[in-house]
């Protein structure tokens, strides 16, 4: 599959590129979206939550910054993978025409998504800049703020996995991509985008664990440790992340290896 993706890499090349201009095609704005959008909807989040999960300072430190970094990375998480989901079915017509390695699909589905979310990163540090110049609740920037490359390229690879993993339950069933939908919102609850888990005094370790259990969760913490608190991340965030990340690729592939013989019946 590499070696394949390889020799196809002009290919793979121009589906990213068709993929980032047609997000915007019809926009005014076209890829001003990329900035603006995270932008408007942390306002918004920030508006509505930061009277409830923003008054701990020791928490959350800045609440917008903390906001935003949940957000964003949520965002490409659950942008990539269900775009990454429908990429097979979408491309049926090429698929039944030409041979292509039709992993390339959905792989260049999360890689497009990453280009942009890596282009709306612009938001997070223009976010920095202005309470680090206003003096005004600003972060703790430490050196540890370059490790944040770290989360972010374990959350591709895990967004490349489930991609994977959907775009060939999405061809033989055509309900995933519904259930996935509401799949994305418990996650989008499950992650502490917008609240902190010790803000909300939860009892019960097995519901604390549960939280837990979620990849982004770890993911997350390990990106606001970086770039909102100015220190190394808890290394079981690292393992746990870094593992799924692992172990979901290798099943994704898999599955896809032994599947995709039989997508042109499904298609």
């Amino acid at each position: 599959m590499i070696k394949n993706l390889y020799n196809y890499r002009y290919l793979f090349a121009e589906i990213v590129r068709k993929n980032i201009k047609l997000q915007y095609r019809n926009s005014v704005l076209g890829i001003f979206w990329t900035l603006l959008q995270p932008f408007l909807t942390t306002v918004v989040l920030v508006l509505v939550f930061s009277g409830i999960f923003g008054k701990s300072s020791k928490l959350v430190v800045n609440y917008p910054i903390y906001l935003l970094c949940g957000r964003m990375l949520y965002e490409f998480f659950s942008q990539s993978t269900k775009r990454a989901m429908r990429s097979v079915r979408l491309s049926a017509g090429v698929i039944k025409k030409v041979y292509i390695p039709k992993y390339i699909y959905p792989i260049s589905n999360v890689t497009s998504n990453f280009i942009t979310f890596l282009i709306s990163l612009i938001v997070l540090v223009a976010f920095i800049i202005f309470f680090k110049v206003t003096n005004n609740n600003p972060v703790h920037m430490t050196g540890y703020v370059f490790l944040a490359w770290v989360p972010i390229l374990i959350l591709f690879f895990l967004c490349v996995g489930i991609g994977l993993i959907l775009s060939v339950l999405e061809v033989f069933f055509k309900d995933t991509e519904y259930l996935y939908d509401v799949f994305c919102m418990l996650i989008f609850y499950l992650t502490p985008v917008f609240y902190n888990v010790k803000q909300l005094h939860i009892s019960s370790k097995i519901v604390r664990l549960g939280l837990m259990a979620n990849p982004l969760y770890s993911i997350v913490s390990m990106f606001r440790s970086c770039v909102l608190y100015g220190e190394m991340w808890n290394w079981n965030w690292f393992y746990y992340a870094a593992g799924m990340s692992i172990f979901l690729m290798l099943t994704g592939s898999l599955l896809f290896w032994k599947t995709q013989d039989k997508f042109i019946l499904h298609l």
